[in-house]
């Protein structure tokens, strides 16, 4: 009983921060909530308005706060510039990057999508949990975690979730490659994948042994409606997967800059190709791939080269932005992870990208699952128009005679829609 009133007033905590748009205790002075033996205090809520889940680890607290209501396009309207600024792998360690963009996010009116990657809450300890598909029990190619790391990891995606960011899924073990990669993944292979990744989320406190922690105020569940595969492995697959489980969009694989549509029912979000300042080519939007036409497979190249290398991974988002921006509007998707890389000037390069685009008049820069909100409380009809625009291509008489005058009603039950 005394832990299961522990795991109340942890959840309390929680609900509390979020009616208080994040008034809890911080800095020195406070022990950091989440943190192994911190004491969990604030006021007892009502026990009707928490649901524990399991173990405790979640727990439904109500609607996610800082959800904007999704509006349909009105004829001759231009559209918003959406950006998705999303995480593979996130998780919080020495370097605090997730702390920091968090903040980042705050101070630009931005909410963005964190990829969890399950294994992040995965204790060393009990690897031998994890079954990944066409590799030995306890297998993963980016390890496991430790208390702390858990402990950590799991403060900052209960508060990113109560700012009203998303939390996706980076599936586990990032398994890439010829040899067991998850690019020959079956369809009940990449369940079983999504399947573990929802336990090690739902499980956490078990596992870690962090029973003073307090729960995260979701339920993964209903929360987790989309990923990103390793590598961008495993698409095909995964979508397919996916769509059975009911997910509501992928982001895993390689696209022009122009509107989305479906893949087997879910919406695709790609990254995508962007101009590459000094090249003919383009360059798709995410760390990875500028770091790897830069230095190759060494993670810390020439330090000579760090800020030029930054520079170039700014200016070419900026241009993918402002042809967009200009242009067809379509939504732009950008993909980073919490490295280090080349000195960490990505990191930097994304934060001034931050800075630069997200206060603009008409910019929106969203999550993933309010950018698929969006499209879904769109008129197809709207959408089928927005698909004709090329790349960088505008409306040729101006959006005001662009969009059709009489969209067609919007699907029974979508965001958006008469009785929704």
């Amino acid at each position: 009983m005394a832990a299961t009133r522990r795991i109340a007033v942890g959840v309390a905590v929680a609900a509390v921060c979020a009616s208080s748009l994040g008034g809890c205790a911080s800095g020195p002075e406070a022990p950091r909530q989440g943190a192994p033996g911190a004491p969990q205090k604030g006021p007892q809520l009502p026990g009707s308005l928490v649901r524990l889940i399991g173990d405790g680890s979640t727990a439904y607290t109500g609607a996610q706060p800082h959800l904007p209501r999704p509006e349909r396009l009105k004829a001759g309207e231009k559209p918003p510039q959406f950006v998705v600024f999303s995480w593979d792998g996130a998780g919080e360690d020495g370097q605090r990057l997730f702390s920091h963009f968090r903040e980042v996010a705050k101070a630009n009116n931005a909410t963005m999508t964190f990829f969890l990657s399950g294994v992040h809450l995965l204790p060393r300890e009990k690897r031998d949990l994890y079954r990944p598909p066409r590799h030995a029990a306890g297998s993963s190619d980016i390890g496991f975690n430790d208390a702390r790391g858990i402990a950590d990891t799991v403060e900052q995606v209960r508060l990113a979730w109560l700012e009203g960011h998303e939390i996706g899924t980076h599936l586990n073990g990032h398994f890439c490659g010829p040899d067991g990669g998850a690019g020959k993944w079956s369809v009940e292979e990449w369940k079983s994948e999504i399947a573990q990744a929802k336990q090690f989320v739902k499980t956490w406190r078990t596992n870690a042994g962090l029973n003073n922690a307090a729960s995260l105020p979701f339920d993964y569940d209903k929360e987790l409606i989309g990923g990103r595969t390793p590598c961008l492995e495993g698409r095909n697959n995964f979508v397919k997967a996916g769509s059975e489980l009911g997910f509501r969009y992928d982001s895993s694989g390689v696209n022009n800059q122009v509107w989305p549509g479906k893949r087997d029912g879910l919406w695709d979000l790609s990254m995508q190709l962007v101009p590459f300042p000094g090249h003919t080519s383009e360059q798709l939007t995410t760390d990875y791939r500028f770091m790897g036409d830069q230095s190759g497979t060494r993670t810390q190249g020439d330090p000579a080269q760090f800020d030029s290398w930054g520079e170039q991974m700014r200016d070419g988002l900026l241009k993918g932005f402002h042809r967009a921006y200009d242009g067809n509007r379509a939504p732009l998707v950008i993909g980073n992870h919490f490295e280090s890389w080349n000195g960490g000037t990505y990191m930097r390069a994304v934060e001034d990208v931050v800075k630069e685009v997200c206060n603009k008049p008409a910019v929106r820069c969203v999550s993933f699952r309010q950018l698929a909100d969006w499209l879904d409380a769109q008129s197809p009809g709207t959408l089928a128009e927005l698909r004709t625009l090329r790349v960088g291509e505008a409306p040729k008489q101006g959006w005001a005679s662009f969009l059709p005058a009489r969209p067609a009603p919007a699907p029974k039950g979508a965001p958006g829609a008469p009785g929704a």
